[in-house]
């Protein structure tokens, strides 16, 4: 595979790091930052790279050469003006494959990449963004994707919050694996940026974009702090463990009664939902330690007609909002909208059915097993079940039953749990701290 990397910044926010040196150049862990990304290129078996160089480019052509030295061949382009992103890759558009690697030189990063080439060849997309969750959705670029990836709107910062609207926290992690074909949406010689220029467009138009949702490791260092937070990463080992190749533990929290206050008669809209205390900060200690954090609830309003698709959407967008405005997020959310039971008036018929997600069944645990990469034997739940316990003794989970929301009452499954706590709060502390 052949990568492209944007590698002309100046690095203004680095200070006097980047004085004598282009920003892609600032050491981070004992080497240049340019060079981390070159070394994982290598390793995931790209063989060719473009440097798009523009400020103080020569200093990158000196350190890196012809590439020999790094096990790959490596090429330049000096942009004689600031032409942005897109406009960058554009100007050497007869110089690239038919799909490319599209990479900015400020990252530091540790993916499968063969894992993203493959979804990205049966997407049919002109180009597959990475994206995750981050800890700041409120000042980011955000976008939305259906369940299969499709890519179905962008929106830009700084934004207004309409009354009642909330957005799913998903922001692109500026990696993109692309088609040549792509570029002929953008105008030669004119300044463009890929994500607030030519891919909101191109959704407009009907084009279709592909979103890779990954919690593997991808993070811009762009300024002095963040550097020194990716440093560390890198010197502990947590860059290389986030790749998919290696699972990983997960906590996987209930919802209703663990992270929300139960709504009488059900959370059916999103401004029946509110956070327990604690709740946002329980999260964000397991987003700072090397558990993903993943939400399995089961859902039987879609079933009983309570609510739509579309009107939980928004209650978990209201829920990724209001832990984003704390901090914290959520790696996946996945629910069950089945409920075998029937006689509910504007009951949707093909969700009254038996099903393997429904807890206490693992389809929801066996999903982000095999999509995640989650690594069971090290992995909790929480709930304020029976349900939830049983589920997780099912899946060969550790247990966790709170005293909040049901508090084991419901007696549906005679069933012991590996640890009680008061709430979330105290089932994080026992997971972090003494399990």
């Amino acid at each position: 595979m052949q990568a492209v990397i944007l590698a002309g910044g100046a690095g203004k926010r680095m200070g006097e790091l980047a004085r004598d040196v282009p920003k892609p150049m600032v050491p981070i862990a004992g080497r240049p930052i340019l060079e981390h990304l070159i070394a994982w290129a290598r390793r995931e078996g790209v063989e060719r790279v473009l440097l798009l160089i523009g400020h103080k480019g020569d200093v990158i052509r000196q350190h890196f050469g012809d590439g020999s030295a790094y096990g790959l061949a490596i090429d330049y382009h000096q942009e004689t003006e600031p032409l942005g992103t897109a406009g960058a890759v554009r100007e050497v558009a007869d110089r690239l494959d038919e799909s490319f690697l599209v990479l900015y030189g400020d990252t530091v990063l540790d993916l499968d990449l063969a894992h993203l080439t493959d979804a990205h060849a049966s997407s049919g997309a002109l180009a597959t963004l990475v994206v995750h969750p981050n800890d700041h959705p409120h000042d980011s670029d955000l976008l939305e994707a259906e369940d299969s990836g499709l890519v179905t709107a962008f929106h830009r910062k700084p934004r207004e919050m309409k009354d009642g609207l909330y957005l799913p926290n998903l922001v692109s992690a500026a990696m993109y694996v692309m088609s040549r074909d792509l570029l002929q949406h953008v105008e030669p010689g004119a300044f463009a940026d890929f994500g607030r220029d030519v891919f909101p467009k191109l959704v407009e138009g009907g084009k279709r974009l592909h979103a890779y949702n990954t919690p593997q490791y991808i993070k811009d260092v762009g300024t002095p702090q963040r550097l020194a937070e990716v440093a560390k990463d890198i010197e502990t080992g947590r860059v290389e463990r986030f790749n998919r190749r290696h699972r990983r533990p997960a906590v996987f929290f209930d919802r209703d009664g663990v992270l929300n206050k139960d709504a009488e008669g059900m959370v059916c809209r999103p401004d029946q939902f509110e956070l327990l205390s604690g709740a946002a900060e329980s999260i964000r200690r397991v987003n700072r330690s090397d558990y993903l954090a993943v939400v399995v609830t089961n859902q039987p309003i879609i079933a009983k007609g309570f609510a739509s698709f579309d009107d939980l959407a928004a209650i978990h967008a209201r829920m990724e909002t209001l832990l984003g405005e704390q901090g914290a997020y959520v790696d996946r959310i996945y629910f069950c909208p089945h409920h075998p039971e029937r006689g509910f008036e504007g009951e949707r018929s093909e969700y009254k059915i038996d099903c393997a997600c429904r807890k206490p069944g693992t389809g929801m645990i066996d999903r982000g097993v095999a999509e995640l990469g989650v690594d069971p034997a090290g992995s909790f739940i929480i709930g304020d079940r029976t349900t939830d316990i049983e589920c997780g003794r099912r899946a060969d989970l550790r247990t966790i039953l709170v005293r909040t929301g049901a508090a084991g009452a419901d007696g549906k499954v005679d069933v012991t749990p590996d640890h009680v706590a008061d709430d979330v709060s105290a089932a994080v502390d026992w997971v972090l701290n003494d399990a």
